[in-house]
């Protein structure tokens, strides 16, 4: 394997040619070791294509081979039994993929959840509802972990004990945007998994992001849109969604909001109404009873610890929030606040913004 990760990670090679040179010399090994007289033979690649496998031969493919798996990331190759089946069926499917955690199961029913990044308090509060009760009912969510919604959606799949799967326009083993280091680590912690086609330590340039759209949603079974501007990004995934062959659907917003514009749209197009997270589970056929375990028993709490716990939900409450609705003291709060995260009750998603788990 270690040749065929050499190879995957040569960059500037057209995919479609990467892997007809594989298939045409059979494996990696013997493109590490082709001749250069022979190599330049290959018509179908071009000079500057040629070069590039000419310098990449300078490096050492057991030593990178060892590198990679000690970071504990695994590489899938697009030829192998592992390699997502439906992810294959995409025209512009992935030469291979680099893995932390697990991928997808391949029985279970899969959902994309995205939406803008500058999403508002309505956008996010969907996001995470759509992904607590989908998720209570083994769906599993894939996104970007981008801010906005994508986070959003991974967060209430957590909250549902449920697995999702982050697909990144970076390396698997760079955390894009940064603040959402915990959100990455509760992936991995709840059987879910980081995912990307750029050889790791890859940073997150610009352009690898339109490309990633298609491995959200060649991945799953239908697309979800939980807010979007008219021209936001998530409306590259739903094209890209379309061309596959997966379903969209649409949460539409207020006709006034700028950011439910494109969302307002798709549904006028065509696209299937998100109306509750219920609804929607019908008509995936789903409307049955919840998978999720059983969580912990809630344990007592203290009077004010009550007070201030009864005040949050899923949808995050800022700290100006929680004083007025408590009427309690800052440092009051403060301490309860950090009690009741170290024991597991809350959780804080962003500065000064909480939720319960």
């Amino acid at each position: 394997m270690k040749y065929e990760y050499w190879f995957a990670k040569i960059q500037g090679i057209n995919l479609r040619k990467k892997i007809r040179l594989r298939q045409c010399m059979k494996t990696a090994e013997a493109i590490y070791y082709i001749e250069e007289t022979q190599l330049k033979k290959i018509e179908f690649l071009n000079e500057s294509e040629q070069d590039k496998i000419l310098k990449a031969k300078r490096q050492d493919p057991e030593k990178e081979y060892e590198s990679l798996c000690e970071k504990g990331i695994r590489f899938i190759p697009h030829f192998t039994d592992e390699y997502p089946e439906k992810l294959k069926r995409i025209s512009d499917y992935p030469y291979a993929l680099y893995v932390k955690g697990s991928l997808p199961d391949k029985a279970a029913k899969k959902a994309a959840l995205v939406g803008a990044r500058r999403c508002t308090p309505y956008g996010e509060k969907y996001a995470v509802d759509f992904g607590k009760v989908l998720a209570e009912h083994g769906v599993q969510i894939i996104s970007g972990m981008a801010r906005g919604v994508d986070g959003m959606g991974h967060r209430g799949a957590l909250l549902g004990n449920g697995k999702t799967f982050a697909v990144l326009g970076c390396g698997v083993d760079v955390c894009y945007p940064r603040e959402h280091i915990g959100l990455y680590v509760d992936i991995l912690e709840q059987g879910g998994g980081i995912i990307s086609e750029m050889p790791p330590g890859t940073p997150p340039f610009p352009q690898n992001f339109p490309a990633r759209n298609r491995i959200i949603s060649g991945l799953s079974d239908v697309v979800l849109v939980m807010e979007a501007g008219e021209k936001s990004g998530s409306l590259i995934t739903v094209d890209l969604a379309l061309e596959q062959g997966r379903e969209v659907y649409a949460l539409p917003g207020p006709v006034n909001s700028r950011m439910s514009i494109g969302c307002n749209e798709l549904i006028r197009q065509g696209a299937g109404i998100l109306l509750s997270p219920e609804m929607f589970l019908e008509e995936l056929g789903l409307s049955g009873k919840k998978t999720e375990k059983e969580g912990k028993n809630k344990k007592m709490l203290e009077t004010q610890e009550e007070l201030l716990y009864s005040c949050l939900g899923l949808y995050p409450k800022s700290v100006e929030e929680i004083l007025k609705e408590t009427k309690l003291e800052v440092r009051q709060v403060m301490e309860i606040l950090v009690s009741l995260e170290l024991r597991g009750y809350i959780r804080e998603i962003s500065k000064n913004h909480y939720i319960i788990v």
